[in-house]
């Protein structure tokens, strides 16, 4: 009896060590071009970042340059230098805090909200960014779904493409941060 007390403990203290940050293990991060006459696609899975789950603090940095999926390697490449200006500004990143105060270190499912800074070619805002966050022995998986407007961070839409390049762009992002595990 009292092992089956004692297991739930020590598999939630295996799968997360409050003391330490988690970083990302995995990630899918996406964004939605859907204008009148063209709907864009691109993602990447080369995000990198850490969760600090005693003060529930993130960071999480996205090389613009990795996405890929377009419709044409030309519609990157204006995509890479022209909107972003990857060279100039090689990163996106959020960084701040989960509002709730939930306890990552209990399994479960939590619908918490995400305030920092977003930072997208350059320009800085302050956002809160509705998150589902499921603890599981897997690790910690974090998923949101959210609008970025392209002005509002400088990015500018040509007259002659604005049938095709939304002002308004979907981001999706799917995060799962996990503990290092030792070598054997």
């Amino acid at each position: 009896m009292r092992l089956m007390v004692l297991l739930p403990i020590v598999l939630c203290s295996a799968f997360v060590q409050p003391s330490k940050p988690v970083k990302l293990a995995r990630s899918d991060v996406r964004f939605i071009s859907d204008a009148p006459l063209e709907r864009i696609t691109a993602s990447t899975m080369e995000a990198s970042g850490l969760l600090e789950v005693d003060q529930r603090t993130f960071a999480v940095r996205i090389p613009v340059r990795t996405f890929d999926g377009f419709n044409s390697p030309l519609q990157r490449e204006h995509f890479i230098e022209n909107y972003m200006e990857c060279d100039q500004f090689p990163n996106a990143t959020f960084q701040g805090r989960i509002i709730e105060a939930v306890d990552l270190t209990v399994p479960g499912t939590y619908d918490v909200r995400a305030k920092g800074q977003f930072v997208v070619h350059g320009v800085t805002q302050e956002r809160i960014i509705p998150c589902k966050v499921v603890v599981a022995p897997t690790g910690i998986r974090v998923t949101s779904k959210f609008d970025v407007v392209l002005s509002d961070h400088g990015i500018r839409v040509p007259r002659v493409v604005q049938q095709k390049l939304a002002g308004t762009v979907q981001v999706v992002t799917d995060l799962l941060f996990k503990t290092s595990t030792p070598a054997p």
